[in-house]
């Protein structure tokens, strides 16, 4: 049985590694070689394309970190969790919803919806 917690942990955890080497070993961990990454801003397909969107995201947000919001759910091989971003100790500036394929406990692709952003 897939652990759906363990996987959102994994995908937190990969988002926040701030070290290239650390991230790929949990970009590894978290998503399947050929992982697809989609939400309404940015797209990135495998570790090194992952990877990028992360670096990007903590370059525009430096000093933010990723958190679970609530307890991840799902059936059969889909994976569905909810995440705030915000400055660490403080409360989220940005909030999202994640859905995700899971292939040998591993998530092979993401979408990603954006449930709170700042006003432009």
């Amino acid at each position: 049985m897939t652990d759906l917690n363990t996987i959102a942990e994994n995908y937190i955890a990969a988002w926040n590694e701030s070290d290239a080497a650390r991230r790929q070993a949990l970009l590894k961990a978290a998503f399947t070689e050929d992982v697809s990454y989609r939400d309404p801003i940015m797209q990135g397909d495998g570790h090194d394309g992952v990877a990028a969107l992360v670096e990007g995201v903590q370059q525009r947000f430096a000093g933010f970190r990723f958190s679970l919001k609530g307890k991840p759910d799902g059936f059969a091989d889909t994976i569905r969790f909810s995440w705030n971003l915000g400055p660490e100790g403080s409360d989220s500036i940005i909030e999202g919803t994640d859905i995700g394929v899971i292939e040998n406990g591993r998530l092979k692709s993401v979408t990603g919806f954006l449930d709170k952003v700042p006003a432009q």
